[in-house]
């Protein structure tokens, strides 16, 4: 909570003049409406803004150290946090503090993004008071402005349903072959532009861990629905959304140890790795 405590002094010095504020929410549902890029703040919060947004596209070359493969926060995070269905961070302030089941407790929102760092990026926290924590949290501010406290976003998360038949990964083999395998490579290990990843790496050593939300198969299901194949979004059915998902999920990828640790109070889901 440092991290924000700072924000708020230098609110109140008059450095964060654009730091948004936040109303009792009327309606707990709010359409997905974030403010143009274009529209960035001046002065010293804006840089932060500007500077999270850095860590979200270039999450390799803003905080490589915390980083343990070769995932950007753009990999999951589609259009810099402003997608719906894609894990969109607008209106993520006004929500935190929150209950996390698969922790059993409740989190601040700097836990929150620390737990990506430490799952999907399979690397290490941001001290809570650093330059790149204030950066994104800064950023996720200037998306969330306008949204009243408690709201849901429409599109929050990634979309969720049910497999219509259990999920079958020889299928999915046979899916990912024919339409992903173009761009995250025959052995899903991405492809690259130099040294930086330009479509990810589904799993090995410089993909997500198993502990990450998106080796759950109904998680991964429902982002492939939605947003893939790139430029054919929504094209796959619900069922081979799933078949792929069961066969990528699935294939070698970095342990997570603490993931032993999740869901104490007993909500673990079933396809929780």
């Amino acid at each position: 909570m440092r991290a924000v405590t700072r924000a708020l002094r230098l609110f109140a010095a008059g450095a964060l003049c654009a730091l948004p504020s936040f109303a009792p929410a009327a309606d707990k549902t709010v359409p997905l409406a974030p403010p143009a890029v274009t529209a960035m703040p001046s002065g010293p919060f804006g840089d932060a803004v500007r500077y999270g947004l850095r860590i979200m596209t270039d999450t390799q070359g803003t905080v490589h150290g915390y980083v343990g493969n070769g995932l950007q926060c753009v990999s999951c995070h589609l259009g810099a946090g402003r997608q719906a269905y894609a894990a969109p961070l607008v209106g993520l302030t006004g929500l935190f503090p929150e209950y996390r089941s698969r922790t059993g407790r409740v989190e601040s929102l700097e836990e929150r993004l620390n737990d990506c760092f430490l799952r999907s990026m399979n690397g290490k926290a941001l001290p809570s008071n650093s330059k790149e924590m204030i950066g994104l949290l800064a950023y996720i501010a200037w998306l969330s402005q306008g949204v009243p406290t408690g709201s849901e976003v429409l599109g929050r998360g990634f979309r969720e349903f049910a497999a219509p038949s259990p999920p079958n990964a020889a299928r999915g083999k046979a899916i990912y072959a024919a339409k992903c395998a173009a761009c995250h490579g025959a052995d899903g290990q991405g492809t690259k532009a130099g040294a930086t990843y330009v479509f990810p790496p589904l799993w090995g050593k410089q993909s997500f861990n198993d502990g990450a939300g998106m080796a759950r198969v109904s998680i991964a299901a429902g982002f492939v629905q939605t947003k893939m194949p790139l430029g054919n979004a929504g094209t796959l059915t619900d069922q081979e959304a799933y078949d792929v998902a069961a066969y990528f999920t699935a294939q070698p990828r970095p342990s997570f140890g603490a993931k032993k640790k999740d869901w104490p109070a007993g909500e673990r889901p079933a396809d929780a790795r």
